[in-house]
């Protein structure tokens, strides 16, 4: 069945990136969260577990336990080329399954739970199909996937080793017989009804425009499945959304969530992980010797306020932390990691506490950065960019990479003259403003803005 949720749910905080290979979310509210099972969140190709970090929090805000939550980071996030041929820094459909079915035995031993619920973004779903089909069907109440190409992002005879690809053995694979989802597991899918950049009939996004890619804004739906309609959203909006939180947690729970926004706790308390981006590829692999430095700044000119609220350095683990902050305050991290650009990421309050703030740098320095004064890059990660649904303005001007159409990237950037270094720049997103420092590209350092939505 499909049906449409067009309601527009706001939302409040984020936090920022989250790696590691299993970890629980931060405090929880005391209330009663009932019958809900333990609930394991999965995310999508190159990502990181920390996207989830809002949907996290509306669960506690709601009272699920945080001992009954977990988010997985998978090694080497990125999908092979070809499924079945060993690629340097990427991972296959079964070194995900198997990851996966690892985390979901540590939640159900943690949490005494017979069954658990899972729920995954895009490249997730394709983990989360293969883990029930192929093992641990036994295991999981419930399968949420949002924004999954359950079909494929394209359906062609070129490629077929590729895991997105619909004509693909690991797709047709999963897809095989008169229904499209495992007896015994309760499945929901969620997508945009036009947004999703992975959904499309032409092969833009792919590279290949003008060409169809035999798949269309429904290939997310399954057969057997209960398929909503979400409305306009991207691809990451699927799962990340306010919106998206709501059917989460309602088809999860059985009814409707009492409240979609975050409640602030008094008193917060970070630490985290730092993980490693050699070249600006993503691996989520604990980065040693990587220093955190945390201030608090003014939320109208960006200045620091004082000295770092905390200071550390990473060991084998990755580890840094803990800090304790005030949830009114917007903060500048200034992470260091050997071998990386120096990134300072300026963000909103953080509303509650987390043991799993976990920090990448920024991209590298790229040729068209060359003779710039500052790189200053806006982020959002649980959503994309783009025109006419959002408006972005950097210190009170558009930026020019910023397309109309259909969203198709999470950070949009802005180069700024030499004679503007060190001045306060206004990123605003559709009413949300973050006031960051230009700092000198000529130092090897990138400011970036990261929004919530």
């Amino acid at each position: 069945m499909a049906l449409s949720r067009r309601r527009f749910f706001q939302g409040a905080g984020a936090l920022t990136l989250l790696a590691g290979r299993l970890a629980a979310p931060a405090l929880a509210q005391s209330a009663p969260a009932g019958d809900i099972p333990p609930i394991l969140f999965v995310h999508g190709n190159g990502d990181h577990a920390a996207l989830w970090m809002t949907t996290l929090w509306r669960m506690e805000s709601n009272g699920v336990p945080r001992e009954r939550m977990a988010a997985i980071n998978f090694t080497d996030p990125l999908a092979r080329a070809d499924d079945k041929v060993e690629q340097a820094g990427r991972s296959s459909t079964e070194d995900q399954r198997r990851a996966l079915a690892e985390a979901v035995r540590e939640l159900k031993q943690s949490s005494g739970a017979a069954r658990i619920a899972l729920v995954g973004n895009s490249r997730g779903g394709n983990a989360i199909r293969n883990t029930i089909k192929n093992g641990s069907g036994g295991d999981i109440s419930h399968a949420v996937l949002c924004g999954t190409p359950n079909h494929g992002v394209y359906a062609s005879d070129d490629g077929l080793g590729n895991e997105f690809n619909g004509r693909g053995p690991f797709l047709r694979g999963l897809n095989d017989g008169d229904s499209e989802v495992t007896v015994g597991t309760a499945f929901l899918t969620l997508r945009s009804d036009g947004l999703d950049k992975y959904a499309q009939a032409d092969g833009r996004f792919i590279g290949k425009p003008g060409t169809p890619t035999n798949v269309t804004t429904e290939g997310p739906a399954l057969k057997g499945a209960t398929n909503l309609v979400l409305g306009a959203v991207d691809h990451r909006e699927t799962a990340y959304h306010p919106r998206a939180f709501r059917e989460i947690y309602k088809f999860i729970a059985g009814h409707e969530p009492s409240r979609i926004e975050i409640v602030p706790e008094t008193a917060v308390r970070l630490s985290g992980l730092v993980t490693s981006m050699p070249g600006g590829v993503p691996t989520n692999r604990p980065m040693p010797g990587a220093v955190v430095d945390i201030y608090h700044v003014s939320a109208e000119t960006g200045e620091r306020l004082g000295g770092p609220l905390h200071s550390s350095q990473t060991g084998a683990d990755g580890r840094w932390g803990p800090a304790q902050v005030n949830p009114s305050w917007p903060l500048e991290f200034v992470l260091t990691s050997p071998g990386a650009v120096t990134t300072h990421i300026y963000r909103s309050p953080f509303p509650r506490s987390s043991e799993i703030v976990h920090l990448r740098a920024a991209r590298p320095m790229l040729p068209a950065d060359a003779g710039a004064g500052a790189i200053v890059l806006m982020s959002r990660p649980r959503g994309y960019f783009g025109l006419p649904r959002d408006i972005v303005l950097f210190d009170g001007k558009e930026p020019s990479d910023v397309k109309s159409g259909v969203p198709t990237d999470a950070v949009t950037t802005l180069r700024l003259a030499a004679a503007e270094v060190g001045r306060p720049v206004a990123a605003i997103f559709n009413g949300e403003r973050i006031v960051m420092r230009a700092w000198p590209a000529s130092e090897n350092r990138i400011a970036v803005a990261e929004l919530t939505y």
